[in-house]
């Protein structure tokens, strides 16, 4: 008896010192916080099943609150929670309260994946080596975000495997909008607790082939359907752009920036230049260009930042870190109201801002930029981060 009482007291122990050591983990201030999130997405209302594949909606959140949502139709980013200077959350990125708006609406790239090649290739057609290719000219005479059926308009394989991290992955077929090789696509997002959204691009090829990933998201650090965003202070790290021709295809030589509505190398409002009758300004209808990345300052992944764009009101804050040579500031040109967001509000005339990260427009046709071939045998990889605080 003495024997199985003190087998029994040392199970005992070791069942309750085990439970304690568990709850000695937890911090004060640890226990389960209830964060506030305005127009939430409603799950079900990202639900379908096409053609045997199957479309969700997955969120990734982060120890600080910060919340991610995506769907795996386009593999878009549809909401974007971030604090405010005073910790209130909220949704930074435009974006559709259901699937049908994303599928049977006007036609967006709201948060989605770019591909094969973001922006555009000047009259729909590139050669590698003598091998000529025609693509679809969707954007006037030009091709533009991979064509009729991008990469944002088809579903991708979703698999989760974190709380903070996906990975959506998809073979684009030989030949996909006239595109050469089969091109095998992954690309991870993480969601940092220092609140970072990494997206780290990678894929294969069986031919050699052209690849020019992105991500399109519409930021306004006020929130989703708060306004315009001309009062935000944006640096941009480059001393050069691609001036383009009246098609937005650039003429191929790279210009400074000094003394022209394209300079951001010190922080200034959206709206300084925006009313400028620089020659380029009225081509785009405003920014809808190119920017030449310079070498330095690099983060501690030896990724250059970009960008950093500050939001007075709510005093957020998003840097933009790349290993791509250049981004596109696109200052929400075109938007027109046709699309109602999360918030309820149509989205109108600048009321976001997007910063895709990029090799430049046109680059297959144009010899002195840097390359986007891919050849079979090699990796192609890319990565951004966009990353989040507040003023102090």
């Amino acid at each position: 008896m003495k024997i199985n009482s003190l087998i029994s007291f040392i199970l005992i122990s070791l069942v309750f010192f085990g439970c304690k050591d568990n709850n000695s983990n937890k911090k004060p201030g640890m226990e389960e916080q209830k964060i506030s999130y305005a127009n939430t997405i409603n799950p079900d209302d990202f639900k379908a099943v096409i053609d045997g594949d199957s479309i969700n909606l997955y969120t990734l959140t982060n120890k600080n609150g910060l919340r991610a949502d995506f769907t795996n139709y386009g593999q878009r980013l549809i909401a974007l929670h971030v604090p405010d200077k005073d910790g209130k959350m909220g949704d930074i990125v435009l974006g559709l309260p259901t699937l049908d708006g994303y599928m049977n609406g006007p036609k967006n790239n709201f948060g989605a994946v770019i591909g094969r090649y973001g922006n555009r290739i000047a009259k729909g057609k590139f050669s590698i080596k003598n091998t000529k290719y025609k693509l679809a000219k969707n954007n006037g005479e030009n091709h533009l975000h991979g064509g009729n059926i991008g990469f944002d308009a088809v579903i991708w394989k979703a698999r989760q495997t974190a709380p903070n991290k996906i990975e959506f992955t998809r073979v684009s077929s030989d030949m996909e909008e006239g595109y050469p090789g089969n091109l095998d696509v992954k690309v991870t997002y993480i969601l940092s607790d220092n609140n970072e959204l990494k997206i780290s691009y990678e894929a294969i090829t069986d031919k050699t082939t052209i690849i020019n990933l992105t991500n399109h998201s519409y930021f306004n650090l006020k929130g989703e359907g708060k306004g315009d965003v001309n009062d935000h202070l944006m640096m941009i790290n480059a001393s050069a752009y691609t001036p383009v021709d009246a098609g937005l295809i650039p003429i191929g030589t790279l210009e400074s920036v000094k003394g022209t509505p394209f300079d951001f190398t010190s922080p200034k409002t959206i709206l300084t230049d925006l009313d400028s009758n620089n020659a380029q300004m009225v081509i785009g209808g405003g920014y809808d260009h190119n920017f030449v990345l310079n070498e330095s300052p690099k983060n501690s992944e030896g990724l250059v930042l970009a960008a950093r764009v500050t939001e007075p009101i709510s005093g957020r804050i998003m840097e933009v870190y790349t290993s791509e040579p250049g981004v596109q500031l696109y200052g929400g040109n075109f938007l027109n109201g046709s699309s109602i967001g999360k918030s309820g509000n149509p989205y109108m005339k600048r009321n976001a801002f997007c910063l895709e990260t990029q090799h430049y427009p046109d680059s297959p046709n144009q010899s002195n930029f840097p390359s986007t071939l891919l050849e079979p045998g090699d990796k192609y990889k890319s990565t951004t981060i966009y990353k989040f605080d507040v003023v102090k």
